[in-house]
Parts: C-alpha cells; structure tokens; sequence
C-alpha cells in the first residue's frame, strides 16, 4: 500500500511554471525597447519609426476628415411631383391621408378639386384638420383657418398655398408642390388660375 506521504522520487520532474502575463506597461515597453536590445543605435531607430508612425497614422486620419468637407453629401428630398388618385377616389370635404407622407390635404367641394399646402403661413407648422370644427387649426400659435384654407383668426397673414393639380393622360391627379398659388394680404387671389384647381 502506497504511503500518500511519501516524497516524490529525485528524478520527477516539477510542473512548468504558469507564464505570468504582462502588463500594459510592460508591453508598451517592449513595443517601444524590444527584447533588450543591446544595442543603443537600433534602439533608437525602433523608437523613431514607432513615433513616425504614430504621427503619420495621426495625420492621415485629420486629412481624410478634411477631404470628407470636400465630398458632396447626396440630399434625398421627397418629390414634388407625385400622383394621388383618380378624381372619383374623393368625396366632398377634406382628406387628410397625405398628410404625413407629403404635408398635403385633397379638398372637395362644389367646385371642383384642389391641394392645399399644409404649412401654416405665419411660421411653417403643420396645422390639423379638426373636423368637428370644421376647420384647420395651427398648433403652435392658434392661426385657424376654413376648410378652403383661409385664415379668419390668429396670427397666420394669409391664406395657405394650392399644389398645381392636372390630370395626367391615365386620367390621375397629378400633383406638383413645385408650383404653389397664393392669395397675398390686400391682393389678387391665384386660386381661381388654371392649375389651382380641377373643376370635375
């Protein structure tokens, strides 16, 4: 029966020591010195193409950022010019399912069709179509205005801008938000020009 205890015999060999990791500062100064290298002269040439490097890796990032202020951003704008439907595809009074996707709304009435432009005149917002109102009303600074896109109370100056509207030989609406028609304070409306609106 073998005693636990008892030694190891002389010529057994003892288990390799674990390598022992570096530290990030040793290993700096090993990328930096080398394995001891004795000789002073390529000790300083390793130094200088690591610091070259360095400076040159530093420099080559700053001019690529530099050229990038030189290269055209591409800008994707939604189109201007897109077709909505055909004419029997809206009844009377306001539809507002292109708001979102082109800020505009399609109005019927007994005149016929027209798009109204939903920015607000007196700074750009998009106002909402409140039907139990029966009005447009801005939520930034209360402009209102009527279902034709009239203002009658707030600050907005003037009436919101028509889309030009045509029929395109399919027999579509077509819209181009390209060509607005306005109604200036104290001057001629432009929303009973040809292409304000379709009298269908």
């Amino acid at each position: 029966m073998s005693n636990p205890t008892a030694e190891k015999p002389a010529g057994a060999a003892a288990p390799p020591p674990k390598p022992v990791k570096p530290g990030i500062g040793e290993a700096l100064r090993q990328i930096l010195t080398g394995p001891d290298e004795p000789d002073e002269a390529k000790l300083i040439a390793r130094r200088r193409r690591f610091v070259m490097a360095s400076v040159l890796g530093f420099l080559g990032v700053n001019f690529v950022m530099f050229l990038r202020f030189f290269l055209p951003r591409a800008l994707y704008e939604p189109k201007t010019t897109f077709t909505i439907g055909y004419p029997s595809d809206f009844g009377f009074g306001v539809d507002t399912k292109f708001q979102n996707a082109h800020r505009i709304w399609v109005v019927r009435n007994t005149e016929g069709i027209f798009v109204i432009s939903a920015i607000c005149t007196h700074l750009g917002c998009t106002p909402d179509w409140k039907a139990s109102e029966n009005k447009f009303k801005c939520p930034c600074h209360g402009s209102g205005y009527d279902p034709e896109g009239v203002n009658f109370e707030g600050p907005a100056p003037r009436p919101m801008d028509r889309a030009h509207v045509e029929l395109d030989p399919s027999g579509e609406i077509v819209v181009d938000l390209s060509r607005l028609y306005k109604w200036p304070k104290g001057e001629r409306s432009q929303f009973g020009d040809p292409g304000a609106i379709l009298r269908v």
